[in-house]
């Protein structure tokens, strides 16, 4: 699949659809920006994704500097903060950022947390350049037009010793399947239409791209940076009810 299909989609699209809907942001029916609603919000998100706290490893960073690309409503956010960093992060979804900065008064995070509204592809609109210890994006830069424009900003922010730390989709994922299979009824020559419109929980994303390994080595690596490991985690266990 090439990294430019979605080349023509403006960013201003996929703010639209964020805005409409910040993800995870229906994981609790409980008052929404309460403690009670951000606890359940938490609860619910590593429950059906058990894998990030490992992935994230919270209490490595203390006392150390993280950048989080797509923060969200901030549940990767505040666990980075109360774990001990000093956390910066950036959404293009000013919807999103105003539930996570609520979250963050809500937890007295406010003094570990600077956060940013900017699209992921300029990020030196937002934040001068330098260095951190850790650069973190969880489900992100498969959701801008252009990924390669993300990961060529990235050099800025790093340092030697600096670790980098992406989720993207995974082409080759039972996800993708199932959504060629219900959707796409084999149609595999529409696949890239198809998880962009199912990939996520309200249907019409603007942008989703998923990878091949090697594709994402290779987008990686022309960005200039080393490939340490490339791990493939199924978000979704077939264990939970609501997902099977």
């Amino acid at each position: 699949m090439s990294t430019r299909t979605f080349e023509h989609v403006a960013i201003s699209q996929v703010e639209e659809y964020w805005d409409r809907r910040p993800c995870n942001i229906r994981h609790s029916a409980k008052p929404s920006g309460s403690r009670e609603y951000f606890d359940e919000v938490e609860q619910r998100k590593y429950y059906v994704e058990p894998h990030i706290p490992g992935s994230a490893e919270f209490p490595r960073w203390r006392d150390k500097r993280v950048l989080e690309i797509g923060c969200g409503i901030g549940t990767d956010t505040m666990n980075f903060a109360r774990r001990g960093a000093s956390v910066t992060a950036v959404d293009l979804s000013e919807k999103s950022l105003e539930m996570a900065r609520k979250r963050a008064a809500v937890y007295d995070l406010m003094d570990r947390i600077h956060f940013f509204h900017c699209s992921a592809e300029q990020l030196a609109h937002a934040e001068p350049w330098e260095p951190f210890d850790l650069i973190y994006s969880f489900g992100v830069v498969h959701h801008t037009p252009h990924p390669e424009r993300v990961l060529e900003q990235l050099r800025s922010y790093v340092r030697p010793g600096s670790t980098v730390k992406i989720m993207v989709y995974d082409r080759f994922s039972w996800k993708v399947f199932w959504i060629l299979m219900t959707y796409g009824k084999c149609q595999f020559w529409r696949l890239t239409e198809l998880v962009a419109r199912y990939s996520e929980a309200e249907t019409g994303c603007p942008v989703t791209y998923c990878y091949s390994k090697r594709e994402l080595r290779n987008l990686v690596e022309r960005s200039g940076f080393h490939v340490k490991r490339i791990r493939a985690e199924h978000i979704f266990p077939y264990r939970i009810q609501d997902y099977v």
